[in-house]
């Protein structure tokens, strides 16, 4: 559990940003790196530099006019970037090269409604009870990062907790989060893991049932199981019980969920692993135009097969915490060469 002491307070923003370093590992089947992870030097910029050797592996940015924190760019072990630029950079050129859902930016965590139990909605959004955190239209929600700290430095890996406060588009406060990122380094792979502590410290909160959310990617547009909606691109959505493509996998539940596809003349691809000991399994809202992101909160509205019939809701009493664990694999190779399974059975002892 946080502290205060461990925090660079708000006023202290923008808050301290470490760039580490970490040393390839001899061989993916040995994980991560026996060298030591190294901080290199700190900036003021409101990003964190995460580097594998001398390459840069990802940036978690949450500065400037950002509406929730973000990884990016997020890089593939041959430094090809995964996920795609747009918005944060301009589109290229080409018919191929899409603008569409402007919020899925690149890799985050967020959700679509959001309920403050007692709180006015100012800002009142079409089939949303609460507060939007996802789609970043006018009067949606933000997440603000107001402090840092180099928690953790191990031999075979490093770690930065933030504490990020969820506000309304008015700017008040209706949930703090404390989020820890781990990173590991493989000769073939990347692997980050992703702890989040909800705390409804202000008043209860409940999650409304929405598709839209919550641990998300999305991928570079070449990796796109559709490139439109009638043409079938390269890339392929496989989840934990090999099931193949958006039609299969958009709503079910399952461990985890990989996106594969070619980057230039190179295969790579990104997972995501639901921890087992979430205290709510992940629907997957993933597909072929290019999202994957898992989904703890949606029920029979979100129209998840898995879902149907379920109208529980999942509700925090004032204090109370809700805890998730997701990790983001990025890899060489499709599903099968890059190991997902067995790097998922890692992944579940590494709490």
């Amino acid at each position: 559990m946080r502290t205060k002491s461990k925090l660079l307070l708000s006023a202290m923003l923008p808050a301290l940003c470490a760039f580490y370093l970490a040393m390839p590992a001899r061989s993916a089947s040995k994980g991560a790196s026996e060298e030591a992870f190294v901080p290199a030097k700190a900036t003021m910029n409101g990003a964190i530099t995460f580097r594998a050797g001398m390459d840069e592996a990802a940036v978690y940015r949450f500065g400037g006019d950002l509406a929730k924190p973000i990884l990016w760019p997020l890089r593939a072990p041959n430094n090809k970037e995964i996920t795609r630029a747009w918005p944060l950079r301009p589109a290229p050129l080409g018919a191929s090269s899409t603008k569409d859902h402007p919020h899925h930016t690149s890799a985050w965590f967020t959700y679509g409604d959001v309920i403050p139990e007692g709180v006015p909605i100012k800002y009142k959004h079409r089939n949303i009870e609460g507060i939007d955190f996802w789609t970043e239209e006018p009067g949606c929600g933000r997440i603000v990062c107001v402090g840092t700290s180099d928690y953790h430095h191990a031999a075979n890996h490093v770690g930065v907790a933030t504490h990020n406060e969820w506000r309304s588009a008015d700017g008040i406060k209706i949930l703090d989060e404390v989020r820890k990122i781990r990173f590991f380094n493989y000769e073939k792979a990347r692997l980050f893991i992703v702890d989040i502590d909800l705390c409804a410290s202000v008043v209860p909160i409940t999650f409304g049932d929405t598709k839209e959310g919550a641990f998300g990617v999305r991928v570079a547009d070449s990796m796109r199981e559709k490139t439109d909606k009638k043409t079938i691109g390269q890339g392929r959505i496989t989840n934990a019980e090999g099931k193949v493509g958006e039609n299969q996998c958009w709503g079910r539940i399952s461990a985890w969920c990989d996106y594969s596809g070619p980057i230039g003349e190179e295969i790579v691809g990104i997972a995501i692993f639901a921890a087992p000991d979430n205290p709510l399994p992940s629907c997957w809202h993933s597909r072929a135009y290019g999202l994957m992101a898992a989904n703890p909160f949606g029920r029979a509205k979100s129209g998840f097969p898995d879902m149907k019939g379920k109208k529980d809701r999942v509700r925090l009493a004032k204090g109370e915490h809700l805890k998730l664990c997701y990790g983001i694999y990025v890899h060489m190779g499709d599903v099968k060469e890059g190991k997902v399974a067995e790097a998922y059975e890692l992944f579940k002892k590494m709490k």
